[in-house]
């Protein structure tokens, strides 16, 4: 059995507007058509769906029934329609990104947010790496766009924006052995005495990219920055983190700053990428300036 949506309709539009009459005039229809698209469901389904006996059409029980179930097909229907007409104006099924885990992620939540609050139908796929990862997985899926670190791509080949410096700061938590007595400085060689926390790429493809390292023997590869966070939260060793990560734990006295004596910070500077050969559709383009604006949002947030 195949249900005809336009059956499903003029049952709606005839309880809606209360009369075969009425339902005629919003549909665009003589009433007679109406009154056949609602007696065809009938016959094809086996029941009345309509009490014709009073002065106003009524649902039967079995109408009820049929027509919420029917109204959850008519939405899904009109939301394909629309979008197949949003696709009609040339919007790409999909877009994807790869980003860099140490880059900030809330300026692309809130770009893909704000893309998703315009109607665009497009698919938003973001998908995260590390280091040469992602120039890798990039170029391996042939993705529309990557937000790397420190990578000085040819200008003829990539489209390149510079964004806002992330500032990385030397942390270990407030129980770490390193802070059980007061130092104003920290040298390499107390550091290395303990456990540094690295993150490692397990790709090993075109692009070679590293953490920082102070150096030394005793390291612990791990593969993001969520797990050498969780690492550092058990005080497992000292790492390099993305400010904007711990801010929350250094606030709140769990993790502490490290008083390196070479220098507790640093910075990098990332950039949103695309490849000139791989020219942007128009919700690749849409989405762009999106991205661009909030970062600049952040970066008046964060008076950088």
């Amino acid at each position: 059995m195949k249900l005809d949506l336009n059956h499903l309709e003029a049952l709606e539009a005839v309880v809606e507007c209360g009369s075969f009459a009425k339902a005629a005039v919003k549909m665009n229809k003589v009433r007679s058509a109406v009154s056949y698209d609602v007696r065809s469901l009938e016959e094809q389904l086996g029941v009345s769906l309509l009490d014709r006996s009073g002065y106003r059409a009524r649902l039967t029980n079995a109408g009820e029934l049929v027509l919420r179930e029917g109204r959850q097909l008519l939405l899904q229907a009109r939301a394909i329609e629309h979008m197949a007409g949003l696709l009609h104006q040339e919007w790409e099924p999909r877009v994807k990104m790869v980003t860099e885990g140490a880059i900030p992620l809330s300026p692309v939540l809130r770009a893909i947010q704000a893309l998703s609050q315009e109607d665009v139908p497009t698919l938003i796929e973001l998908q995260t790496e590390i280091l040469g990862g992602v120039f890798d997985r990039f170029e391996r899926e042939r993705a529309e766009f990557m937000l790397v670190k420190d990578f000085d791509a040819p200008l003829d080949e990539y489209v390149v924006d510079r964004l806002p410096d992330v500032h990385c700061v030397l942390v270990a938590s407030m129980e770490h052995p390193l802070f059980a007595e007061e130092r104003e400085t920290v040298s390499t060689y107390q550091l290395q005495e303990h456990l540094e926390l690295n993150i490692q790429s397990s790709t090993r493809g075109q692009l070679e990219m590293y953490d920082r390292r102070v150096g030394g023997s005793r390291v612990l590869n791990l593969s993001g920055f969520y797990d050498k966070k969780e690492a550092l939260m058990l005080g497992l060793g000292f790492g390099w983190m993305p400010e904007a990560m711990v801010a929350d734990e250094l606030h709140a006295g769990v993790l502490r700053v490290v008083p390196f004596e070479e220098g507790s910070t640093f910075q990098f500077t990332p950039s949103l990428m695309h490849r000139r050969d791989r020219p942007l559709g128009r919700a690749g383009t849409r989405f762009r300036h999106l991205l661009l604006n909030e970062f600049k949002t952040m970066e008046a947030d964060l008076g950088i």
